[in-house]
Order: C-alpha cells, then sequence, then structure tokens
C-alpha cells in the first residue's frame, strides 16, 4: 500500500511540475523574442514527453499489478524459498539459484503469459530490472492477445 502512496504523490508531483513549466513555456512563446520562442517550444514538448511517459508506466504497474493478482487467484505464483533482505528484496545469489527453472519454462511454453511473468520475477529476483521490465511487458502482451 505504501508503494502505491509513493506512486500517487510522485504523479501528482510530476503533474505539478509540468503544469509550472507549460505555463513558463507559454510566457516565453508569447514574449515575442525569437530566442524565447523557441525555448517555450521546447519546454511545451518536454511536459508532453513526460504526461505520456507517466501515463504508460502507470499503465505497466497497473496491467502488472492485475496480471500478480490473477497468478495469485490461481495459486501460480512462485513460492521458492528465497532469502530476503530486511528491505524486502531477494538475496540475489538465491534468485539466481532459481532462474534457470523460469527460464526453461519459458523456452518450453513461449505463449504462457504466467511463464513470462514468474521469469519476471526470477529475473527481478536475480537483479536484472530491465529483462524484468520486458519480461513482464511480454506476459502483458500475450495475456492480452489472448483474451481476444
Amino acid at each position: 500500500m505504501s508503494a502505491r502512496i509513493g506512486v500517487v504523490v510522485m504523479a501528482v508531483l510530476l503533474v505539478v511540475y509540468i503544469g509550472l513549466v507549460g505555463q513558463r513555456a507559454v510566457l516565453l512563446v508569447l514574449s515575442g523574442d525569437p530566442i524565447g520562442i523557441a525555448m517555450g517550444a521546447a519546454l511545451i514538448v518536454l511536459p508532453i514527453v513526460a504526461i505520456w511517459a507517466l501515463g504508460r508506466e502507470l499503465w505497466f504497474g497497473i496491467r502488472a499489478q492485475q496480471l500478480a493478482g490473477r497468478l495469485e487467484e490461481d495459486d501460480a505464483l512462485p513460492d521458492d524459498e528465497v532469502m530476503v533482505r530486511p528491505s524486502g528484496r531477494v538475496v540475489r545469489a538465491d534468485g539466481e539459484a532459481v532462474f534457470p527453472r523460469y527460464r526453461s519454462e519459458v523456452e518450453a511454453n513461449p505463449d504462457d503469459w504466467r511463464a513470462w511473468y514468474r521469469l519476471g520475477l526470477a529475473y527481478d529476483a536475480a537483479g536484472d530490472r530491465r529483462r524484468a521490465r520486458e519480461a513482464v511487458r511480454t506476459a502483458i502482451r500475450l495475456e492480452s492477445a489472448s483474451r481476444r
């Protein structure tokens, strides 16, 4: 729950920041100075990109949480015994030890979103956040395609 509160607080702060930057952008464009107009135009583009990125990340988090809920309902989340640090993160060596199981599961079932989601959790436990996100994105895409 505290992670969700943190996400909401950061999203609200980003929206406030985007609003302030947008206001400055309009003032620069209205200044009539060619350099001010150029800077204002650039400042208009940046908030648009920031809003797109924020929306994309929030949607990723919502979809990933939904898939985790479905796996939990089906009792299909990984149940490996691993050591956990006080912060809640898996000890990297333990994460790397269980990783081959989930990689081979994906190799055997490349169209199974559940296998991809579990692989994402294994990547995360092994400390590879980039591949973890890629695997979860693949799980989201496969699950969405299976509902069509």
